[in-house]
């Protein structure tokens, strides 16, 4: 089971590498209330992919049970609300891995002990796994370098692994 926050759900969606992950991933995609909410405001082609994965059921929507847990983490790691559901949620769901590109709900990621992914991460493995070929996936790593909030050592360190073979 994996929990995505926002960032990481919008940005796979901007890059058309959401429906590549849900296809091959095996276990259920949660996301919060507040999530949905942050994903699915606008009109964009983003936030009506994300709703329509939602009403087909590829990704669920989840209640937070401790909502005092959220406003601990938004406070102890300066989280948005989204952010810090994302977090409540992975573990209260036990979740195996979350998806996040922001750099607090990371560094939160940490000292939790929770696992966690980014959509570049997502797009790493993605090629590993043979699922999306090379020249494609040098083009959506730029796509996500234009979308998302990455320095260049982060950019160039996935560069270089995906020139792996």
């Amino acid at each position: 089971m994996i929990v995505f926050d926002s960032s990481t759900l919008i940005l796979l969606a901007k890059t058309e590498l959401l429906d590549l992950f849900l296809n091959s991933f095996k276990g259920r995609v949660l996301i919060s209330k507040k999530v949905e909410e942050e994903c699915c405001k606008k009109k964009s082609f983003d936030a009506l992919l994300i709703k329509k994965r939602i009403e087909g059921k590829r990704i669920i929507v989840k209640k937070i049970r401790n909502h005092k847990l959220c406003i601990k983490i938004a406070s102890d790691f300066n989280l948005c609300d989204g952010e810090a559901e994302a977090i409540a949620l992975a573990l209260q769901e036990n979740a195996e891995i979350l998806g996040t590109d922001d750099r607090n709900a990371i560094n939160a990621c940490r000292l939790l002990k929770i696992p966690f992914t980014s959509a570049i991460g997502i797009l790493v493995r993605a090629k590993e796994k043979k699922l999306i070929g090379h020249e494609e996936s040098l083009l959506k790593l730029n796509e996500l370098k234009v979308y998302g909030r990455y320095s260049k050592q982060i950019i160039d360190a996935a560069k270089k692994k995906l020139e792996v073979d």
